[in-house]
C-alpha cells in the first residue's frame, strides 16, 4: 500500500473531520497546478472521489462542470484508511453520515442538522468497541468492559456520549435472554 505524503495526511485527516468527510477546503498555500497534481494523485489512488456538490448546502466547489454545476472532494474509506483509520470505523462513519437527517421536528434547540466533525484513530479503545458493535452478534457491556479494560458505566457512556450523541452512530440496544442487553451497529 501507499504511503500518503504529508500533504495528503494533511488533507485525509482534515476531511475526517468534517461533516460528509468533505476534503475542500484544501490546505492554505496549496493552490492551481500544485493543488491539481495531489488531488489527481489522490483521485487516481483511491483516497479521494469526486461528487456533485450541493451549492445549496454551501459545499465548496472542486471545479466547474460546464452545466451550472460543480464538483466536490470527498474522502474515500480507502483514503482514511490510509491514514490510520480502520476500515471497521471508517465504514461506520462514513455509513452514519450517508443516513437522512431526523425530521425537524426530532431535533435539539442546539442541534444544527450538520454532522459533527470525527477523527477516530486506529488502535484506540473507541475503535475497537466500534468494532464489537459491528459484529452480527453485537456485544453487551461485560464483553466490552473485558475487551477494553475500562469500567460498566465508561462503556455505557461511551455508547451514549461517544458514540451516539458525537459520532451519531445508530446504535440499538436489545434484550438477549442469556446474554443480557445486547448492543450493536446496523
Amino acid at each position: 500500500m501507499t504511503t500518503p505524503s504529508d500533504t495528503q495526511s494533511l488533507i485525509l485527516s482534515r476531511a475526517a473531520t468534517r461533516p460528509g468527510n468533505l476534503a475542500l477546503p484544501l490546505p492554505e498555500g496549496l493552490v492551481g497546478a500544485a493543488a491539481k497534481m495531489v488531488v489527481g494523485k489522490m483521485v487516481a489512488r483511491g483516497w479521494l472521489e469526486e461528487a456533485e456538490a450541493n451549492l445549496r448546502r454551501g459545499e465548496p466547489m472542486w471545479r466547474k462542470t460546464g452545466d451550472g454545476h460543480g464538483t466536490t472532494l470527498i474522502a474515500t474509506e480507502a483514503g482514511l484508511e490510509a491514514i490510520g483509520i480502520e476500515p471497521v470505523v471508517a465504514s461506520a462513519v462514513v455509513s452514519a453520515r450517508k443516513t437522512k437527517p431526523r425530521p425537524q421536528a426530532e431535533q435539539t434547540p442546539d442541534d444544527t442538522g450538520t454532522a459533527k466533525p470525527v477523527a477516530i484513530r486506529a488502535g484506540t479503545k473507541q475503535a475497537q468497541i466500534i468494532a464489537m458493535l459491528q459484529r452480527s452478534e453485537g456485544a453487551t457491556v461485560a464483553e466490552m468492559v473485558e475487551a477494553s479494560g475500562w469500567l460498566a458505566h465508561t462503556v455505557r457512556g461511551c455508547i451514549s456520549g461517544a458514540l451516539k450523541k458525537k459520532l451519531g452512530l445508530p446504535i440499538t440496544a436489545e434484550k438477549v435472554e442469556g446474554r443480557g442487553t445486547v448492543y450493536k451497529l446496523p
